[in-house]
């Protein structure tokens, strides 16, 4: 792979907090994504499972963030908030259609694709690879606050303040230019 951009990333304008444990069977830190999340592949969000997290956790938020789109502000690819405390993991495809093994209760908000779900990977033919930053947030309250109609950016300044702990997984996709 060729020489990753280092833009930053959204937590990066936050507080510091402490770290906690998140694993996956279908990412891998560092590791190219597999085409179960490439979204013209199989657009199926990844499972998740986190430990370690401070005990006064309320709730979880989950997000995917890809800080290298070239947008001037990265790109959305999935929002999830409102996760019971009790729920330490996602399966595979929670937060894709039909939501199987969504715990209820947890609230979307539309990625940038447009959709409250998760959408994969699809970086631009040709734009080097991507880090698509998994991110799950405990949060120190059962409700976040916004609904599911406000943007990212609303959620994320709603984390900025109710985040007590954080761990993320960077997985990477590179879409080869055409011809």
């Amino acid at each position: 792979m060729t020489e990753l951009k280092r833009r930053p990333l959204p937590h990066d304008f936050h507080p510091p907090v402490p770290s906690f444990t998140v694993a996956s069977e279908d990412v891998r830190e560092g590791a190219t994504l597999k085409d179960a999340q490439v979204y013209a592949e199989g657009n199926t969000s990844p499972q998740l499972r986190w430990e370690g997290f401070p005990p006064e956790t309320k709730s979880f938020a989950v997000t995917c963030y890809d800080p290298d789109a070239p947008t001037g502000s990265g790109f959305w690819h999935w929002v999830l908030f409102d996760i019971p405390a009790s729920v330490t993991e996602l399966p595979a495809g929670a937060g894709s259609a039909g939501f199987k093994g969504l715990p209820a209760g947890a609230v979307h908000v539309r990625n940038d694709y447009g959709s409250k779900d998760f959408g994969g990977a699809a970086p631009p033919p040709g734009d080097g690879p991507h880090r698509y930053v998994f991110t799950v947030y405990a949060v120190d309250q059962e409700k976040l606050g916004p609904d599911g109609d406000v943007s990212p950016a609303v959620v994320g300044f709603n984390l900025r303040f109710h985040a007590i702990a954080r761990a993320q997984l960077i997985g990477e996709y590179e879409n080869p230019a055409r011809g």
